[in-house]
């Protein structure tokens, strides 16, 4: 379960690795417009693993205006007011996996190869230790050899990778990979979520 204290150091400023000032946050209830230009902004077979679709206003609005936090935190990163990386934090709230986070990632095409998604990554990991987290997982096709990359450095391993398992809006289809990562959970956290 999400600790509130968690959020409480957001929005934090910091800067991509060649300078450029950003700022750190949660989704927010007016953010829907910024977030559906932003999605669009990036390529369709990177946006396979949302299960809704986000060419849909819609559907955008209401992630924003009906926010759940306990199942699902999205961090931005912002420059100036343009949305320039997203990461979610899925957790489940029972079962026989609710000690296990999914992370999802995407980034902007005109800012990769500047530690957006390691940025935004890197934070949720840590909320993910203080929500109990005992593993985390991330699910991307095989084409996103940035984002590969990212979650490798920061710890993640290949736990299967299946050749054209998925498929996307046009039927093409695209290697499955998920990737998987143990925490170390602090102890006062310990037992929480599970």
């Amino acid at each position: 379960m999400l600790n509130q204290l968690s959020l409480e150091k957001f929005p934090l400023t910091l800067k991509l690795r060649d300078g450029t000032n950003v700022t750190v946050r949660p989704l927010g209830k007016r953010d829907d417009v910024k977030l559906h230009k932003f999605l669009m902004a990036v390529p369709e077979e990177e946006r396979l693993f949302i299960k809704q679709s986000v060419t849909d206003r819609k559907i955008v609005s209401t992630w924003c205006l009906q926010a759940d936090f306990e199942r699902n935190l999205p961090l931005l990163i912002l420059h100036g007011q343009k949305i320039i990386g997203e990461a979610t934090l899925h957790q489940r709230l029972g079962g026989w996996k609710r000690h296990v986070g999914l992370i999802t990632l995407l980034t902007h095409p005109e800012y990769r190869g500047k530690d957006v998604s390691k940025i935004l990554v890197t934070e949720l990991i840590e909320i993910a230790r203080h929500c109990g987290l005992r593993r985390l997982e991330a699910e991307v096709n095989g084409e996103r050899k940035i984002a590969l990359h990212t979650l490798s450095h920061l710890g993640f391993n290949t736990l299967m990778h299946l050749e054209d398992y998925v498929l996307d809006m046009k039927g093409v289809s695209h290697d499955y990979v998920l990737l998987g990562m143990n925490l170390r959970t602090d102890h006062e956290f310990l037992g929480v979520g599970g």
